[in-house]
């Protein structure tokens, strides 16, 4: 039987009931009248009674027809709003604690300051939404399409995002902790490098391999990922990144060079371990070092007459040699500042091995701009890793 409530009717029972100790779980009767006969009459109805604090609290409002509604500071914990059209409505203030939203349509709806702590909203569509300051947490995103929502300033604390849409997502200033991001691309993902990290958040190496690491590194610090992880976060994919990453080794008496190098080495994208400046303080040294060669894909070695005689510079050497024995891959990238690797006599076994075997870079004019600059671009190539022939 359809039940109509018209406007002159008195005003149903307003949200005022008294504290008995025990939450009322259920929605007011003459509210849920009300919203069940349309959204014009259940908007018409909110203009006259203003004041009334709407509770649809545990609602079955399953598939119903909300469109464009106006549901500002309504309550609907725990209710039903499963594959509900709810598009462009207006749900800011509003409690959906709990609410069970799966694919659910709330595309350009405005959520802005809603209560949405441990919802539902497996594959519900939110694009375009407008979500800001809104709470989230351990709310159930999975598989959510959240293209071009506004989530700035939202509350992401414990929130599954896997398989999420994040096209243009803004997540500036948003809060996370415990946060899964699986399964994501977040190449397109607006403000990370701005998000607020309370504590450590889950990311998948799925998620790097979607977003083929192209992710701020402080958001994944921010999140807690390791550095070995980030140093190969571009490497998980096919040809994803453009340099191979290097360790630089070098004797202290060349750093003018070094430094000029690894400076221009940074500023092309080439990720380079340069220990005056990546080594923190209290490590200990040699364990640093010895743990950067492991990571990363090359030891460019600067040959001197300085480094050719240091016992450093040859643990380092030794150190690559080992590494490509045990991973049948080349390692050492030589380079030279001078003819001492040439004239050296006697000569230590380890230059003498680089010496015969290896293709050795020239930068004995660096001091020279241009053939520096020469010097520099060669480099870069031989930095860039072989690209597989189609079809392979």
């Amino acid at each position: 039987m359809r039940i109509e409530v018209t406007i002159d009717d008195p005003p149903p029972l307003l949200y005022t009931q008294e504290k008995t100790g025990k939450e009322d779980a259920m929605a007011n009767e003459e509210h849920l009248k009300i919203i069940r006969q349309g959204v014009e009459i259940w908007d018409e109805w909110r203009k006259k009674y203003s004041d009334v604090k709407p509770n649809l609290k545990g609602a079955i409002l399953y598939s119903t027809n909300l469109r464009g509604a106006n549901l500002s500071n309504t309550d609907l914990s725990d209710a039903d709003l499963n594959e509900a059209d709810l598009r462009g409505a207006d749900l800011s203030d509003a409690d959906l604690s709990g609410a069970n939203l799966s694919i659910a349509s709330l595309s350009y709806a405005n959520l802005r300051w809603a209560k949405l702590i441990f919802a539902i909203l497996h594959s519900t569509n939110l694009r375009g939404a407008d979500l800001s300051n809104a709470n989230l947490s351990n709310a159930n995103l999975n598989s959510t399409d959240l293209n071009s929502a506004d989530l700035n300033n939202a509350n992401l604390d414990g929130a599954n995002l896997r398989s999420a849409n994040l096209i243009n997502t803004d997540l500036s200033y948003t809060k996370v902790q415990r946060t899964i991001f699986g399964n994501v691309d977040l190449r397109h993902v607006k403000g990370l490098e701005k998000v607020k990290h309370n504590g450590p958040s889950t990311i998948g190496i799925d998620t790097l391999v979607r977003s083929e690491g192209v992710i701020p590194e402080i958001f994944l610090r921010g999140a807690g990922v390791p550095d070995i992880i980030i140093a190969y976060a571009r490497s998980l994919v096919a040809n994803p990144i453009e340099y191979y990453t290097c360790f630089l080794s070098y004797s202290s008496k060349d750093e003018a060079f070094a430094e000029r190098l690894h400076a221009d080495l940074q500023s092309k994208g080439v990720r380079c371990w340069f220990a005056p400046e990546d080594l923190r303080i209290g490590e200990k040294f040699w364990h640093r070092i010895d743990e950067s060669i492991r990571i990363y894909d090359r030891l460019m070695v600067v040959l001197s007459e300085h480094s050719v005689t240091s016992e450093w510079v040859e643990r380092e050497v030794m150190a690559a040699f080992e590494k490509e024995s045990k991973r049948k891959m080349t390692v050492l990238f030589p380079i030279r500042l001078d003819d001492s690797i040439m004239q050296l006599d006697p000569m230590p076994p380890w230059a003498s091995d680089i010496k015969r075997q290896r293709h050795i870079g020239d930068f004995r004019q660096w001091k020279n701009h241009d053939v520096y600059q020469k010097a520099f671009k060669r480099l870069l190539r031989d930095l860039q890793p072989e690209k597989t022939p189609k079809g392979e």
